[in-house]
């Protein structure tokens, strides 16, 4: 039987404006690994066999020096170009006032030319641990339908200020409905055992013609041509209500670790420090 390669999807187009630059992304390992370096780390464990990076054509100089030159070492690697006019609609032109690209949606669509095997999705700047890049690659290679890794909601709570997150709704292991709620704490009257979406997904090529369409309709319906967003829950709306394809969720009870706020550097970094430790990623 021959063996179904996997892709991963990076998003990282959002990296110079949230850090304020790439030179200045913090690392959290000690060796100066960055969390994109444990998450390449985890997801070539897990089986995945290339890595495609989306970012801004700007950044593309600093980000090969702090993180994709050595990742390329390790796994192949392309790079796409999410900028404000990559792929626009017949007819559209990029409206007066707008400077941020298009979204999560825009962002996975502007990769659809070099992505042509099932693939995951993922932030640049989140750890989602080992075992969510193994559910969701197991699920990538045994069915053909699209899934989302679902995360307890008190796994993904920092204790220095809210989060944003997409509560979810699932039934019998399938995503229902998702509600993004922007200031989430421990005492937004949510379950700790809510299941959270953290923008890891999984697809098979065939969902680009769902984004082509449904990029084409949001700017049918655009109301906020300097602000809008194509996200990634609108394209996953559309499959699950529209297209009635079943989206399953892998639930992991990894814990999620990131950088929101200064304060979670030492508790991300000694986390790390422990995981290293216990041998988890020997070889790094």
């Amino acid at each position: 039987m021959n063996k179904i390669e996997t892709t991963l999807v990076v998003m990282a187009a959002g990296m110079g404006s949230r850090f304020g630059g790439l030179k200045q992304i913090t690392p959290v390992g000690e060796n100066g690994q960055v969390i994109l370096d444990y998450s390449i780390y985890d997801a070539m464990k897990a089986g995945f066999d290339k890595v495609v990076f989306i970012i801004k054509k700007e950044i593309e100089a600093d980000f090969k020096e702090a993180i994709g030159n050595r990742i390329a070492e390790k796994i192949p690697v392309s790079y796409v170009y999410q900028q404000l006019d990559s792929l626009l609609p017949e007819g559209v032109s990029v409206p007066e006032g707008r400077q941020k690209p298009w979204g999560t949606g825009h962002a996975v669509l502007c990769a659809k030319d070099v992505v042509d095997t099932p693939f995951g999705i993922i932030n640049a700047d989140d750890f989602y641990g080992a075992d969510s890049f193994q559910k969701l690659h197991d699920h990538l290679v045994s069915s053909s339908h699209p899934c989302m890794v679902g995360f307890l909601l008190d796994n993904t709570l920092t204790e220095n200020g809210t989060v944003a997150r997409g509560i979810c709704q699932v039934e019998e292991g399938l995503l229902k409905e998702i509600t993004e709620h922007t200031a989430l704490d421990r005492n937004s009257g949510f379950a700790p055992d809510t299941i959270v979406s953290m923008n890891m997904w999984g697809f098979a090529p065939s969902v680009y013609k769902t984004m082509e369409e449904g990029f084409a309709d949001f700017f049918r319906h655009l109301e906020n041509p300097e602000k809008q967003e194509y996200f990634l829950p609108s394209v996953v709306d559309h499959m699950i209500h529209k297209e009635q394809i079943p989206l399953s969720v892998l639930k992991t009870e990894e814990k999620w670790y990131g950088v929101t706020y200064r304060d979670d550097l030492p508790p991300v970094q000694e986390a790390i420090r422990k995981m290293t430790e216990g041998g988890q990623y020997d070889g790094m």
